[in-house]
C-alpha cells in the first residue's frame, strides 16, 4: 500500500494517436445507434465465464474481488491488463467492432473523453440492463449516477475516478498554492510542469480564464491557447508531461505541476514532500468506466461482475489498492472499520486514506470540479490543433 505506483503510465495521447482516433470516425454514422437494440437482453443467459480487459495495476495482485465473485457465482474469469492508452486501444478496437466481430472481451474500461464518446456515437457499446445492477443502484454515489457524457448510466458504470489538480513540492514552495494562476506566475519560471494531453491542458487554461470547459466554444479555446503560448514563450514551463511529472515534482525538477490526485496520494503515503490542491478556479474530474462492447460473448456474466464490484466489500478492496476515488461512498466506512483492527503501516495507510480529500473529496471540492467538453469529430480536430500546437512544439 505504501509503494508509489500508478496505472496511468500511458494515458498521454500522442498527436499520431489522436489523429488515428479522429480519422477513425471522420464522416461515419453509427449503423446501430445507441439504444436501438431494445431486445438485446431478451433470452440472454449466464454462461459461466467472463473476460475482463483493464489497465495495468487496477486490480489487487491477489485478484481478491474477482476470486470472491467466482466463489459466489461459479463464474470463471479471465483478467487481462491490455489497455494502456485510450486512443491506442480505440484504434485497435474500432476496425474489429466495425466489422461486427467480437473483441474477445466482455468488459472493457475506458476513460470519459473523445474515444469513449466515439464508442458511444458509433453504437459499439451495449446498453446496460439496469435491473441487473442492484448493487450499483443501492451503493453508487449520486454524483456517479449523473454524468454528462452518459446520462442515466445507460452504457457505462464508473470503475474509479480521479482529479486533475496541482501538486507542489513543499521543500521549494513555501506558500500554500491555491489556484491555477500560480502556474502562470513568473516567480516559478522554468519550474512549472504542464500536462501534454490536449483535454487536460485545455481544461486548465480555460479554468484560468474563468471558462467552464464543458460549455466552452472555439473562441474560448483560442483564448486559452494564447494564454498557454505566452506561458511557454515566457519560459515558465520546464516540460509538458505525460506521466513522468510525478517523479519531477517529487525530486524538485519542477516545483509545481498539473497532477492526478491518486499519484500524489501514493507519494504522500511514501513520505515524499508533495501537496495536492483542487484549484480555486476549478479542477477536472475524470472517470474510468466499465462497459460491455458490442459482440461480447458473455454479457449477462459481465453485468453480474460489474454489479459485484459495487458491493461495499469489493469496492473497498479495489479502493485500498487503486487509491483513487471510489464511486461507492460507503467504502470510507468499510475502510474505517478495517483500520480499527489493522496494525503498523497498514493501519497508518488506511487512516491516511480515510482522512485524505484526494481519496474522499469534500462537497466543496466536488463543487469546483468539471469534466471534459464533449466534442464532435470536427470540433475535436480544431480543439486538438489549438492545444497540440502548444505542447507538441
Amino acid at each position: 500500500m505504501t509503494q508509489p505506483r500508478t496505472r496511468r503510465n500511458f494515458l498521454g495521447m500522442s498527436a499520431a494517436m489522436l489523429a488515428l482516433a479522429a480519422c477513425g470516425v471522420q464522416g461515419q454514422k453509427a449503423q446501430n445507434s445507441p439504444g436501438l437494440d431494445k431486445d438485446y437482453w431478451a433470452g440472454k443467459k449466464k454462461n459461466g465465464k467472463v473476460v475482463f480487459a483493464n489497465w495495468p495495476e487496477y486490480m489487487p495482485e491477489d485478484q481478491g474481488p474477482l476470486k470472491a465473485f467466482q466463489q459466489a457465482t461459479g463464474i470463471s474469469y479471465e483478467y487481462k491488463e491490455v489497455i494502456l492508452e485510450n486512443a491506442e486501444f480505440f484504434g485497435r478496437a474500432r476496425p474489429v467492432l466495425a466489422a461486427g466481430q467480437s473483441l474477445g472481451y466482455d468488459i472493457i474500461v475506458m476513460t470519459n473523453g473523445v474515444q469513449l464518446q466515439h464508442m458511444l456515437e458509433l453504437g459499439y457499446v451495449v446498453e446496460l440492463d439496469q435491473k441487473q445492477l442492484p448493487n450499483f443502484a443501492a451503493n453508487a454515489g449520486e454524483k456517479y449516477k449523473s454524468r454528462s457524457y452518459d446520462p442515466g448510466n445507460r452504457f457505462t458504470v464508473p470503475y474509479t475516478s480521479g482529479i486533475t489538480g496541482i501538486a507542489y513540492n513543499t521543500k521549494y514552495v513555501k506558500e500554500p498554492i491555491t489556484g491555477i494562476q500560480s502556474l502562470f506566475d513568473p516567480k516559478y519560471k522554468g519550474r512549472v510542469g504542464m500536462m501534454r494531453d490536449a483535454q487536460e491542458i485545455g481544461n486548465f487554461s480555460m479554468f484560468a480564464l474563468g471558462v467552464d470547459p464543458e460549455a466552452s466554444t472555439e473562441a474560448d479555446w483560442n483564448k486559452a491557447g494564447e494564454l498557454l503560448r505566452k506561458q511557454r514563450e515566457d519560459g515558465l514551463v520546464r516540460k509538458y508531461y505525460d506521466q513522468d511529472y510525478i517523479d519531477a515534482v517529487s525530486k524538485g525538477d519542477v516545483w509545481l505541476t498539473m497532477a492526478w490526485s491518486g499519484d500524489v496520494f501514493q507519494r504522500q503515503l511514501a513520505g515524499e514532500p508533495v501537496n495536492f490542491v483542487v484549484p480555486a478556479e476549478g479542477g477536472t474530474i475524470w472517470t474510468d468506466n466499465m462497459l460491455i462492447p458490442k459482440g461480447a460473448e458473455n454479457p449477462v456474466d459481465a453485468l453480474m461482475l460489474m454489479d459485484h464490484l459495487y458491493s461495499t466489500e469489493a469496492a473497498a478492496a479495489l479502493e485500498e489498492y487503486i487509491q483513487y476515488i471510489s464511486p461507492v461512498p460507503a467504502v470510507q466506512e468499510t475502510l474505517t472499520t478495517k483500520a480499527g483492527t489493522a496494525k503498523g503501516k497498514d493501519k497508518d495507510a488506511l487512516e491516511a486514506m480515510i482522512k485524505s480529500p484526494l481519496i474522499f473529496p469534500s462537497d466543496a471540492d466536488y463543487a469546483k470540479l468539471r469534466t471534459y467538453r464533449q466534442l464532435t469529430t470536427a470540433e475535436e480536430q480544431v480543439f486538438n490543433r489549438v492545444f497540440q500546437s502548444i505542447t507538441q512544439a
